[in-house]
């Protein structure tokens, strides 16, 4: 079942997005206390904030030059990738699977928030080159230790990688989605998320993900407005 924020969501407690995510011991990583206030809050490092900003403007400016497709970054915008992060730490992930580095800017939000969860993020592309300038942007964030970059075909090396995984982020190429759905599933755990984004920007293109997820009654499935529009779906096989 396809819901839209807001709503009669049965998962949205579960869901609720907010750095405000108080700190617990998770058993599946150690939780790192030393960027949780008093009150709660995570705080991002002013290094990573400031990588992140030179990426935001470097991305945008490379993109409004560029008109070859491949050349362009095409990184999450600035309001999913923060809701992504708020995700895999309200979900307290550690193990982190992201199709997609281009640059690294949405994988610095999931290594810093695995970092904080005691956890790792693996993330694939089929651009050598682009992996090259993520891992780059990684040592400029002082992340590099909580990522394992793999560069080659999604379907390829999700069929030799070691699982489980808790959270799985999708930003690739979207007509694959279907088929690479079936290879996810052995490897996310109960309870894991996964996030798929431009829902509302490439509708036609991601189609045929969001029915392949409707026609099954193992996920609970809603679309955030945020950004260019956000897949979250919930695991909870029977």
């Amino acid at each position: 079942m396809i819901h839209s924020f807001p709503g009669n969501f049965p998962i949205q407690e579960y869901l609720r997005l907010t750095v405000n995510v108080t700190g617990k011991h998770n058993n599946m990583g150690k939780f790192n206390r030393e960027n949780v206030t008093d009150e709660g809050a995570y705080v991002m490092d002013e290094q990573i904030k400031q990588v992140l900003a030179d990426l935001e403007a470097s991305g945008r400016e490379n993109d409004a030059r560029e008109t070859d497709r491949a050349m362009k970054m095409l990184n999450l915008h600035p309001d999913t990738a923060k809701k992504l992060s708020d995700l895999a730490l309200s979900n307290h992930s550690t193990r982190i699977l992201e199709i997609g580095t281009s640059n690294g800017y949405s994988l610095i939000w999931l290594a810093w928030s695995a970092r904080e969860n005691g956890g790792h993020v693996t993330s694939i592309d089929k651009d050598r080159a682009k992996q090259e300038l993520a891992a780059a942007n990684l040592e400029r964030a002082g992340l590099t230790d909580w990522v394992t970059l793999r560069a080659g075909d999604a379907s390829e090396i999700l069929s030799v990688l070691d699982g489980p995984f808790d959270l799985v982020f999708l930003d690739a190429d979207r007509i694959a989605y279907p088929a690479l759905l079936t290879q996810f599933l052995s490897k996310l755990t109960p309870g894991g998320l996964l996030l798929a984004d431009n829902v509302h920007s490439h509708p036609e293109e991601i189609a045929g993900y969001l029915s392949a997820l409707a026609a099954r009654d193992d996920f609970e499935h809603s679309v955030d407005p945020v950004g260019e529009g956000l897949s979250i779906a919930y695991y909870r096989p029977e």
